[in-house]
């Protein structure tokens, strides 16, 4: 089983992203700070999905209200079956 870890920060995570886009590798920072390569590569796709730059994926607003939405769902189902 892969090994877990508390999420990165936001700010943390924003800071990767600004970073690449300066010009810096996934690579580079990989090497230098503790995510990997694929990971920053993620938050940097995730990032321009929110921007409205790529469009092959939910933002990370649809991605909450999903979450609440299933959420909400699945006490409802609870609910209805007692």
């Amino acid at each position: 089983m892969g090994k877990t870890r508390t999420p990165y920060p936001a700010e943390f995570r924003a800071q990767m992203v600004e970073l690449v886009k300066a010009g810096r590798t996934p690579q580079e920072l990989a090497r230098e700070f503790e995510p990997t390569a694929q990971t920053i590569t993620n938050w940097v796709a995730q990032a321009e999905r929110d921007a409205g730059v790529r469009h092959d994926g939910l933002t990370t607003a649809e991605r909450q209200e999903l979450t609440r939405l299933r959420r909400e769902n699945r006490q409802l189902k609870m609910e209805r079956d007692i």
